[in-house]
């Protein structure tokens, strides 16, 4: 692997949401071990406990972990924990702003969904940026802010349209961080948009499929490859997994880019009338 981005490295602070499990645990994992002091955020207490230990056993000896009980869907809380985080440490290298909750809802079900799914997804990743961006920039230091997508928010399959909706939001917002740190002279903060493949987690784990598919990467895998990309430069860190190829990522969403560029209906994809067109546009060298 190439170096490091400069963010990353010991003594400095990393904050993880959703840091109780999945992504955000391997994570908060993986920053520990190269000296980082984490800070996990999640809603359970209990949760963050278990976590803790986790990351305390593979952390070096001079690594710190403190646990913050936050719901990212409300400000004041998330205010809060950048307060907890710089007291203690005084400062943030990474804000992985990577809380995130399922099923909402379809176009017009499910309201309550629809709120909560927007309050974490979305929301949470304003809060975040809200919260802390303007601290990580005044640092002065090299900083970075990933949040966590979804190739739901760029290619919006049917089912769960108010999870599309978050994630597409997510990409939007993420994208004018972007623009806006590096058109900040002094700025040393980059952001980068984690979009995961299949990964085995709480969120996708079912009561009918207990054990880990064969075409899914472990959240470890996945955190490995976003610190790899990372540190590459990358703003778009496009996970596959073990059924979808980068290749394949590409093509879906080009296709889908295509609905509007040649006037096709909205999710073409899934329109019958196309199937044989997607299908061969999907078999093309």
């Amino acid at each position: 692997m190439s170096a490091l981005h400069p963010a990353l490295a010991a003594g400095r602070t990393a904050v993880i949401t959703g840091g109780a499990s999945g992504i955000g645990l391997a994570a908060a994992k993986r920053f520990a071990a190269l000296g980082m002091n984490v800070v996990l955020a999640d809603l359970s207490a209990e949760s963050l406990s278990a976590a803790e230990a986790e990351v305390l056993a593979v952390a070096t000896s001079d690594a710190r972990v403190l646990s913050v009980p936050t719901d990212v869907a409300d400000i004041a809380a998330v205010q809060a924990l950048k307060a907890a985080a710089y007291d203690r440490f005084g400062e943030v290298a990474i804000l992985m702003n990577n809380a995130g909750t399922a099923p909402g809802g379809g176009p017009f079900d499910h309201y309550d969904g629809w709120r909560k799914v927007l309050g974490v997804n979305l929301w949470g990743v304003v809060n975040g940026v809200q919260a802390f961006a303007p601290a990580m920039i005044a640092q002065g230091a090299p900083a970075a802010i990933l949040n966590t997508g979804s190739k739901q928010g760029i290619t919006s399959p049917p089912g769960d349209t108010a999870y599309n909706v978050s994630k597409a939001g997510v990409k939007a917002a993420t994208e004018g961080l972007a623009h806006t740190l590096r058109s900040t002279p002094g700025c040393q903060v980059t952001a980068h948009l984690l979009i995961p493949g299949f990964v085995w987690t709480t969120l996708t784990q079912r009561s009918d499929r207990t054990e880990k598919p064969a075409g899914a990467w472990t959240a470890d895998e996945t955190a490995d490859f976003m610190i790899e990309r990372m540190s590459a430069g990358d703003f778009y860190i496009l996970c596959p997994d073990n059924d979808v190829t980068r290749g394949m990522d590409e093509k879906r969403i080009a296709w889908a880019a295509g609905d509007l560029i040649n006037n096709r209906p909205a999710l073409s994809r899934w329109h019958p009338d196309y199937k044989e067109a997607f299908d061969a546009f999907m078999a093309e060298p």
